[in-house]
C-alpha cells in the first residue's frame, strides 16, 4: 500500500467516524491511530479545531498515515443515517426495518439530506442523491411521505 505522495511514503490509510469537535484518544481514536505510531493528541487537536463548528454531527475521517509518522485527513459529511436520526429526533434505527417502521420524513426532508451529502456521493444529479437517502433510509426503518 506504500505509494509516494508529495515525496512521503504512505504507510497506512485509517478511516474512522467521530462525533464533531470531540475526537480524545480513548477507543475506537486511540487504538485505531496508536498502531500507525500517529501522534493521537497532535490528531485530536487539529481534528477538533477543524470540526468545533459542526455541532454534534458524526464525521467521517480518512486519515492518511506517512512512514515518518506525519498525517493528514479529510474530512467528509456527516454520516446519512446520521443526518437521518437527527431530522427524525431518533436515537437509532428499527431493529427489524422491513416490519417495524420508526418514523416518516417529508420529500423535502430528504432532498435536504441529500444536498447536504451531494459533495461526497459519486453523483452531481439531485435525483440520484435522493435514491441513496432512500435506501438509508429504508434499511433504518423510516418510511418517506409522498416517496418513491
Amino acid at each position: 500500500m506504500a505509494t509516494k505522495k508529495k515525496g512521503k511514503k504512505v504507510k497506512a490509510i485509517v478511516k474512522l467516524a467521530i462525533e464533531a469537535g470531540k475526537a480524545n484518544p480513548a477507543p475506537p481514536v486511540g487504538p485505531a491511530l496508536g498502531q500507525h505510531g500517529v501522534p493521537i493528541m497532535d490528531f485530536c487537536k487539529e481534528f477538533n479545531a477543524k470540526t468545533s463548528k459542526m455541532g454534534a454531527d458524526v464525521i467521517p475521517v480518512i486519515l492518511t498515515v506517512y512512514e515518518d509518522r506525519s498525517f493528514t485527513f479529510i474530512t467528509k459529511t456527516p454520516v446519512t443515517s446520521h443526518l437521518i436520526k437527527k431530522t427524525l429526533k431518533l436515537s437509532k434505527g428499527s431493529a427489524i426495518p422491513n416490519k417495524q417502521k420508526i418514523g416518516k420524513l417529508t420529500q423535502a426532508q430528504v432532498e435536504e439530506i441529500a444536498k447536504i451529502k451531494m459533495p461526497d456521493l459519486n453523483t452531481t444529479d439531485m435525483n440520484e442523491a435522493v435514491k441513496v437517502v432512500l435506501g438509508t433510509a429504508k434499511s433504518m426503518g423510516v418510511e418517506v411521505a409522498n416517496g418513491r
